[in-house]
């Protein structure tokens, strides 16, 4: 049982307790009194993580997420502070100095300069960094309104260029021994070192220096910026060493670069070598005592382009014209010849990088030689057999101009090409620049002809050597591209046509018995092939359209040959070539309907040929279609009209199919096995009954009607038995049309709404016994198949 005590009791215990509480309490709020003041003397940043005090115990209130943090509302309001301080401050020099004596402008712009930059001394004593901060950015734009003012009021005769330069030396100066001082604060030091990147250029424009002058100013600013940056241990200082670094050594490499690709002299393309070579020494260093192996590598990289187009600046003045890019590219192969084994890794691969980039921007430069040399034979299509050349330029140019110092793009190419070749012999460049090697070399071979102004016949045969050379020795596609040209530019004579066709299509079924060159060789022979077949046509004066069936040799050929390779990886592209040959016989015999049925026809027996190979059944499809497609463009040549002609070689094929697949597979259904083929007959006959006025189609038609729907209802096939009905419906109809339209005329006019009224009352009254013969009727097509 629970224990009550007596009143005097329990008020005893009551009291006890509240005085217990009461004491606690006094407890916390010393307590809590003695966190604020210690958390008041942190300073903001360590103020920042400190704990919100919970409320004392109350009604439950709603709260408010905050969308920002105290410290960063602080630094807002002293940054907007320290702004508008700043711009009064402007104002007051610009607006209001006119109204002081030389004693007041010195005392007020004085003891408020020093006042402000003396501020932040208590404040960070107090530890208030972020108003120390603030304060210390108003005394540093104060100064600079100082020196504002002293060039206006004392020294306005001085050049103001100089002046500018001498007064941001100097106050890069102060800034950096006023933080130095105030060692806590952030700001004086960048702001110092940012100040400090123009005193060398301003000057260098104020003496009226030259461009070189100007860019070694530069340069020189942006290597002091690299040599602190890499000491800077604060991060604000080091951001703004890069930046400058960057900045000015980017408008320094820029001028220099100018001035080496504008010097008219070897003095001047000297100099401005000089200065890039003392910005390429600056990245170079700089590169060396990079940590990160990507910026240390793409340092390098920047390094060996200015190494290049400082050691060719000279040879480019020095040298006839045309030989600038080949210097330059000599300068590269030196360049990464010089670096092996002499650098750290990443060095090095930044600096054989810059030489890979020299290399292929020459070849680019060397570009429109070889488009002219394998392009321009394409012109020939338009010309064809149009007579001899005067040399193997006149023959590849045709109507394109010839690019400009084709000897230097030769050397160009040549060099690379050795270049490569060296490359090849180290183990992670092998494959790729043997592949590079082998392809300039063919470029070499290819434009040699037309470069050196050969014979026709000479350019021919070289150009036909490389083409053997790289098909017994290179990648098959490398002959392929050989080949193209040499077809093309035979294309000049008839002799040289032939003689070139044969010459190819026999070199390609050669090559391709080499292991990996049959997909790519055997389809490249049977292109040559068919080529050569229009090529002799034409040589005999045949019409286009007999020569489609000479052309059809080659298909025969694909055919054939498909069938002995099989599965392997060949067999695919022969039968493409082949069926693409095809294409190409029916094009040519177009304009002959005659020849057209005799072409098609020859495609049907090819491709039925094809279908007696287990793996190419379908093609058999295929050859119905183009048996049937002869047959309807004979009947066409031949006038035929009557649309049977064109449907019934459709439907009988069609039917025996579908009665083969329904043996295989009971299961598929009439409209799928017998639908086509009886609707390819049926419905144009239909259609054309009612336009015959004869009664031999109708009669016909309706046997024939009468014929499937009977097969349909036998076997019970819903196919036949649908269309048979509705074609045999329809025949009635015409053929009961004239009684129809005299039994019409002969009733009286109240006669057909009569009867219509007679017709809805009967099937109103039997419409339930209708929907249930509907369905009846239904339900025994569903059956059917």
């Amino acid at each position: 049982m629970t224990h009550i005590p007596p009143p005097a009791e329990e008020l005893r215990l009551l009291d006890t307790e509240l005085w217990q509480l009461d004491a606690r309490r006094t407890q916390l709020l010393a307590r809590r009194a003695w966190l604020l003041a210690a958390l008041q003397a942190q300073p903001p940043v360590a103020a920042a993580a400190r704990t919100t005090v919970a409320p004392p115990a109350g009604p439950a209130r709603t709260t408010v997420a905050a969308e920002t943090t105290a410290p960063r509302v602080q630094n807002v309001l002293l940054m907007l502070g320290g702004v508008l301080l700043t711009i009064a401050a402007v104002a007051f020099t610009l607006v209001s100095w006119g109204h002081l004596g030389i004693a007041g402008r010195a005392a007020v712009l004085g003891s408020v300069t020093v006042a402000v930059l003396a501020a932040p001394l208590p404040l960070l004593k107090r530890g208030l960094r972020s108003t120390a901060e603030s304060v210390a950015g108003l005394g540093l734009a104060l100064t600079v309104l100082d020196a504002y003012a002293l060039y206006e009021a004392a020294l306005g005769g001085v050049d103001a260029t100089a002046y500018t330069a001498g007064a941001s030396a100097v106050l890069a100066g102060s800034w950096a021994a006023y933080g130095r001082g105030l060692g806590a604060l952030r700001l004086p030091v960048p702001a110092a070192l940012a100040v400090a990147q123009l005193p060398l250029p301003l000057w260098a424009v104020a003496s009226g220096a030259n461009p070189y002058a100007v860019a070694a100013a530069l340069l020189a600013t942006s290597a002091a910026d690299a040599a602190v940056a890499p000491r800077a241990v604060v991060r604000a200082v080091r951001v703004t060493a890069v930046a400058g670094a960057l900045a000015l050594g980017g408008g320094g490499v820029v001028t220099a670069g100018s001035l080496a690709w504008t010097a008219a002299g070897p003095g001047a393309a000297a100099r401005a070598a000089a200065l890039l070579v003392f910005a390429a020494a600056v990245a170079l260093v700089v590169a060396r005592s990079l940590p990160k192996p990507g910026a240390a590598r793409g340092l390098a990289l920047a390094g060996g382009l200015l190494l290049v187009t400082a050691a060719g600046a000279p040879l480019r003045v020095s040298l006839p014209a045309g030989w600038a890019v080949p210097a330059h590219l000599a300068c590269a192969v030196a360049l990464v010849a010089a670096v092996r084994g002499r650098f750290a890794e990443p060095v090095r691969e930044g600096l054989v990088r810059a030489g890979a980039v020299v290399h292929a921007l020459a070849l680019l430069w060397a570009a429109p030689l070889v488009v002219v040399t394998l392009l321009g034979p394409l012109g020939w299509v338009e010309r064809p057999w149009s007579g001899v050349p005067s040399d193997a330029r006149a023959a590849v140019t045709g109507d394109l101009p010839w690019p400009a110092y084709p000897v230097q793009a030769v050397v160009v190419l040549a060099v690379v090409t050795a270049v490569l070749v060296v490359a090849a012999r180290q183990e992670a460049w092998g494959a790729w620049a043997r592949t590079g090697a082998l392809g300039l070399a063919w470029t070499v071979g290819m434009v040699l002809p037309a470069t050196l102004r050969l014979p026709y016949a000479v350019g021919l045969v070289m150009v036909g050597g490389v083409a053997v050379a790289a098909a017994f020795l290179s990648v098959p596609w490398f002959a392929l591209a050989a080949s193209v040209p040499l077809a093309f530019l035979s294309l000049a004579t008839q002799s040289a046509t032939l003689a070139v066709l044969s010459a190819l299509t026999v070199l390609c079924a050669v090559a391709s018995r080499r292991p990996g060159f049959a997909p790519v060789m055997l389809p490249a022979a049977l292109g040559y092939a068919a080529a050569l077949a229009g090529a002799g046509g034409t040589a005999a004066h045949w019409q286009p359209a007999h020569t489609a069936v000479l052309v059809l040799v080659v298909p025969v050929a694909a055919a054939v040959l498909a069938a002995r390779l099989g599965g392997r990886p060949a067999g695919v592209p022969v039968e493409v070539t082949g069926a693409a040959v095809a294409l190409l016989a029916v094009g040519l015999a177009v304009t002959d309907p005659p020849m057209v049925a005799l072409v098609l026809g020859l495609c049907s027996v090819i491709a039925a040929g094809t279908a007696v190979r287990a793996d190419r059944r379908a093609v058999g499809y295929a050859a119905a279609v183009l048996a049937v497609a002869a047959a309807w463009v004979r009947f066409a040549a031949w006038d035929v009209t009557t649309p049977e002609a064109y449907t019934l070689p459709v439907t009988v094929p069609a039917l025996l199919v579908g009665a083969w697949r329904r043996r295989r597979d009971p299961e598929t259904s009439s409209w799928t096995a017998y639908g086509p083929g009886l609707a390819a007959t049926l419905a144009p006959s239909s259609a054309a009954v009612w336009g015959d006025t004869h009664w031999a189609r109708p009669l016909l038609l309706g046997a024939a009607a009468l014929l499937v729907t009977l097969l349909g209802a036998r076997h019970r096939l819903q196919a036949p038995l649908v269309l048979g009905g509705s074609v045999l419906v329809l025949d009635a109809l015409h053929e009961l049309a004239p009684f129809l339209v005299q039994v019409a005329d002969a009733l009286p006019r109240w006669a057909p709404p009569a009867l219509a009224g007679l017709l809805l009352l009967a099937v109103g009254a039997t419409y339930e016994r209708r929907l249930r013969d509907v369905r009846r009727v239904r339900e025994v097509l569903g059956r059917m198949g």
